[in-house]
């Protein structure tokens, strides 16, 4: 066992204690759906063959919200988990109360500098140290689409807004419902920067859901961006509300709808059940420019004792692994963080993603997803959803929508 243990965790420069305790991890996550389920069981057991003692924590909820309510109640305990599901400004958060460990000796042994994305790795640090280990990189501005529907009715995959809106007309007419939803606030919120992007632009959607700018928050733009959203409302149907978005991907997969406005982890629904890209399902950006990115990360969390210790820096070698990045990133159906893991083995949607995440990334257009909590706190990022999700299921016009929005966002500051 100790030899196992110093090969794993003696390059992390740990104490000599830690090097030598059994590795102990209790893990809070929200993967509980099929391909997110799979997924995880991958560090399990990549965890197990290095020695450690895994203790799984799910707490099923799109978004985590569940999860979170759960995490601080341990904290406040003072009995916090090993390792957290957390990403973007939720990291920073949970740092600025002093419950984050450092896991810099890791990561600095293991050159994850020279491996992440500069803006990624921004992600995952506290004040200059390591705190977050990341496990993947999702982008959320993708239609999903059932291929033999679209076949059926002479329809592409469409490019622009207004190809979107013909070719949900005339499916609605042939009976299909055009968009797959979920009418939960998360899901909403994933459709309307969706769409954001693709108005606005790389350059406003910044200034809108990064720097909250009240003039572009304010602008004509916007409103063009709530009159496609309620355009958007007519394509759902009526039993939309509070389905999960992987009910939503089944519609797609069965045929009964057409279109879903989601991130890549619906493609791991679709993987999971055996669906092949380019034949069963397609896939494409939202019409416009830039790429949204949603990032999944541990943070290690302050815990006493050796084998914690060294079970939190076991884990964060292992998350931030090529082997785990790979595995993971086939099941779960995002691209691995790291820019050193090879893609042969993944499939046409996941090198799209790629592609597409080096273009953005070069050009200035590759953006942290607000409504995944990458870009905002969580009261600014609430504000808005809040004003999103009354929009959609109102008859808010969209000036009234603008104003709502920019007076949420100055309220929540």
């Amino acid at each position: 066992m100790k030899s196992v243990l110093m090969g794993a965790v003696g390059a992390t420069a740990l104490a000599a204690s830690a090097a030598y305790a059994e590795p102990k991890a209790e893990v809070l996550h929200w993967w509980t759906s099929g391909g997110e389920a799979k997924s995880v069981a991958v560090l399990q057991e990549e965890f197990a063959a290095k020695g450690g003692m895994w203790t799984d924590m799910p707490v099923a909820g799109g978004g985590g919200d569940a999860a979170m309510t759960a995490l601080r109640a341990r904290v406040l305990s003072g009995n916090a988990p090993t390792a957290v599901q957390l990403k973007g400004p939720a990291i920073q958060e949970w740092y600025e109360e002093g419950v984050l460990a450092d896991i810099s000796a890791v990561a600095e042994a293991q050159g994850w500098a020279d491996v992440l994305p500069a803006s990624i790795a921004g992600h995952m640090k506290c004040e200059g140290t390591w705190c977050a280990a990341p496990v993947n990189v999702h982008r959320v501005d993708w239609i999903w689409a059932n291929a033999d529907v679209l076949e059926a009715n002479g329809i592409a995959m469409p490019t622009t807004w207004d190809e979107f809106n013909a070719a949900a007309e005339k499916l609605q007419a042939a009976g299909f419902i055009p968009l797959a939803h979920g009418g939960q606030s998360w899901q909403d919120a994933t459709v309307f920067e969706a769409v954001a992007l693709g108005i606005l632009g790389a350059e406003d959607f910044r200034k809108a859901f990064v720097d909250l700018d009240m003039d572009v928050l304010k602008s004509d733009k916007m409103k063009a961006v709530f009159d496609q959203m309620r355009t958007m409302r007519g394509f759902v149907d009526a039993n939309f509300s509070g389905r999960d978005w992987n009910l939503a991907t089944a519609m797609v997969m069965n045929g009964e709808a057409a279109f879903q406005i989601m991130g890549d982890w619906a493609k791991g629904e679709f993987m999971a059940a055996g669906k092949v890209p380019g034949e069963d399902f397609l896939c494409a950006s939202v019409p416009g420019d830039g790429f949204l990115y949603n990032v999944d990360s541990f943070a290690m969390f302050d815990v006493d004792g050796d084998d914690n210790k060294a079970g939190q820096a076991l884990l964060a070698e292992l998350i931030v692994g090529q082997n785990f990045q790979k595995v993971f990133n086939l099941n779960k159906g995002s691209i691995p963080a790291r820019t050193d893991v090879a893609l042969d083995e993944f499939d046409s949607c996941a090198h799209l993603s790629a592609k597409d995440m080096a273009e953005s990334s070069a050009n200035g257009s590759l953006l942290p997803s607000y409504a995944h909590g990458m870009a905002l706190r969580g009261a600014q990022s609430g504000a808005i959803t809040d004003v999103v999700t009354a929009h959609f299921n109102s008859d808010m016009s969209s000036d009234e929508a603008v104003q709502m929005l920019a007076d949420a966002v100055a309220n929540s500051m």
